[in-house]
């Protein structure tokens, strides 16, 4: 399984008054399979399959993506309970086998 680098995603987390808010752009070709190249040939699926995220450690979000989610995704969500110092790690697995993982500290707006 690839691991892929810490740049292949920009993450915020920033509280909020009582809930954090968490910003993640992920870079990813998202391709659908359907698609074809300058050559008519179709370019292979390659898209992300599980994303997962957690705060400090416990699981608290997990999606279940698929062709239809755009190239480079943007994904935003909210959580209660987090505060300035936790840790928001957010990892991605495709169905090629690559994954990505970062973790972000939660800081003030």
């Amino acid at each position: 399984m690839a691991k892929l680098g810490a740049d292949n995603m920009k993450m915020r987390a920033q509280l909020k008054g009582d809930f954090v808010e968490v910003k993640v752009l992920m870079s990813h070709p998202m391709e659908t399979g359907r698609r074809k190249d300058d050559f008519n040939q179709l370019i292979p699926a390659h898209f992300v399959q599980l994303l997962a995220a957690t705060l400090n450690g416990k699981t608290v979000l997990e999606a279940q993506w698929g062709t239809g989610i755009s190239k480079n995704p943007y994904l935003t969500f909210r959580l209660k309970g987090a505060k300035v110092g936790d840790v928001i790690e957010v990892t991605w697995h495709d169905n090629l086998g690559a994954s990505a993982v970062q973790e972000i500290v939660v800081t003030e707006a």
